[in-house]
């Protein structure tokens, strides 16, 4: 399974309320419309405020984009990098992004099954 992480800012001057109701209003549908071909999950995450001396994290949404395969992440990026997709696409992302902050990165996941996990340690207490 491969999966894209791209940490993403918001533009200055937007709050974080703004930011995330025209992400989650607009631009999450092109994304939609770009990667629904050729991606298995397209999934926004907001980083909660740690509080408690903990460091807050610096950027404003977390993306995740898995498929199936690196095929598959070639195909959506080739659509995505078409000359009608980055018209739409980056004047949408200038309305939204700080676009020089953006740091994206191709992960290979690997998941534990903590059901299965569970009962190999139940199996094992007994």
């Amino acid at each position: 399974m491969i999966k894209v992480v791209t940490l993403l800012f918001k533009k200055p001057g937007l709050s974080k309320d703004e930011f995330r109701d025209y992400y989650e209003n607009h631009h999450r549908q092109l994304g939609e419309k770009y990667l629904a071909p050729h991606a298995l999950r397209y999934v926004r995450r907001y980083p909660i405020l740690a509080g408690d001396g903990a460091d807050d994290p610096e950027f404003d949404v977390m993306m995740e984009v898995w498929f199936e395969n690196y095929h598959a992440m070639e195909s959506a990026m080739g659509e995505m990098t078409t000359e009608t997709a980055q018209a739409e696409l980056s004047e949408d992302e200038e309305k939204l992004f700080d676009r020089d902050r953006t740091q994206s990165f191709i992960v290979d996941e690997c998941e534990s099954d903590l059901d299965e996990a569970e009962a190999q340690r139940d199996h094992e207490e007994l």
